[in-house]
């Protein structure tokens, strides 16, 4: 990865992405008082910086849920009998190569790891725990949190200076 310096516009440009990455470049350009060729070059510059991990669309889980049904969504503690190096990158390896699993943390102190997942019902997740926790012979401890309730979900990095009190 380049080295990169990063100006207030910059700053702006991603904060504003951040919050909407569906506005279009000429609308983007207008909000910072800047040319859209200008904006357009800035952009591809941060996405070429790998600061700009990727675009998605963030669903909305009440309004799925009539259509879907709600799922569990869990955070889930995952204690190892062995630390070592190779073992925490293969716990890690096959985690996030499930689609159940939404995130993935190295903790410490603490468990090994902090997972967020997801399954349609218990039967689902009576899966995943199969899949992850039991064959594997190095799980010492599981220990499960159900979400019965979202009170926030924000994926919003701080880049832009704290406004004053």
């Amino acid at each position: 990865m380049e080295s990169i310096s990063l100006d207030a516009i910059d700053l702006r440009l991603l904060d504003a992405l951040q919050r909407d990455a569906s506005q279009t470049n000429q609308q983007l350009a207008a909000d910072h008082h800047i040319s859209p060729p200008t904006c357009l070059r800035r952009v591809q510059r941060l996405r070429a910086a790998g600061l700009i991990e990727r675009q998605v669309a963030i669903l909305s889980p009440d309004r799925l849920a009539p259509l879907l049904g709600h799922g569990l969504q869990a955070l889930v503690e995952v204690s190892l009998d062995r630390q070592d190096a190779a073992a925490l990158d293969a716990f890690e390896a096959r985690a996030i190569a499930d689609d159940a699993v939404q995130q993935c943390w190295r903790v410490s102190p603490g468990p090994d790891f902090l997972l967020v997942v997801i399954a349609r019902d218990m039967p689902g997740y009576q899966a995943l725990a199969q899949r992850l926790f039991t064959a594997d012979a190095n799980v010492r401890n599981v220990k499960a949190f159900f979400a019965i309730k979202r009170a926030k979900f924000d994926t919003r990095l701080p880049v832009l200076p704290a406004a004053a009190p």
